[in-house]
């Protein structure tokens, strides 16, 4: 195993109640472990749509360096892994914020085949994605989305993507601080 391949499974397991057991779960090719968020890290979980928009748009952006992303494409989802934040809490149609007393199935850092795999596997450092980074990358994703759902639009994917369209139109996602916890969002 490479140096920040074995950092990356370090820094992984360190967030298990018994890191040796974390780390022999994932020496099997399909092995996954239940890290609890909160300590090291919170994830933002999106429909799988909206975070690969995302996703892209941080990758393109220049001296931006993506933090680690998981997709679970049994459940058509993507967790962006952010620094824990437990005054903060993201809005939105299909958000789910993981944070202190939240449980995430992962599997090891090197895993790139299988329903749950990395996009963007941990470093080893504790590199995350930044709030504000992913809070722009979403909503220009869901733009991304609401013009490639559009029936106008010449790109229009096929009309199968009905139930997906309603969300693009109307997805509002929004991450509120301390200051906002108090407010409705809209």
């Amino acid at each position: 195993m490479r140096n920040h391949a074995r950092q990356a499974v370090e820094w992984l397991a360190a967030a298990a109640t018994d890191p040796r057991a974390c780390k022999r779960e994932w020496r099997s090719d399909t092995g996954t472990a239940v890290l609890a968020a909160g300590r090291f890290w919170d994830v933002l979980s999106v429909p799988e749509e909206l975070g690969l928009f995302a996703l892209d748009v941080l990758l393109r952006a220049p001296r931006h360096e993506p933090g680690p992303t998981l997709a679970d494409f049994a459940s058509h989802r993507l967790g962006f892994f952010l620094p824990p934040d437990p005054r903060t809490r993201w809005v939105g149609d299909g958000v789910r914020y993981a944070s202190q007393g939240a449980w995430i199935a992962v599997p090891a850092p090197q895993r790139a085949t299988g329903a749950l795999r990395w996009l963007v596997p941990p470093d080893g450092s504790g590199t995350l994605h930044t709030p504000a980074a992913l809070e722009v990358a979403l909503q220009q994703a869901t733009g991304i989305l609401a013009t490639l759902l559009n029936p106008a639009s010449s790109h229009r994917r096929d009309a199968q993507t009905s139930a997906i369209e309603a969300r693009a139109r109307t997805h509002y996602l929004r991450r509120l601080g301390p200051a906002d916890t108090g407010r409705r969002p809209g």
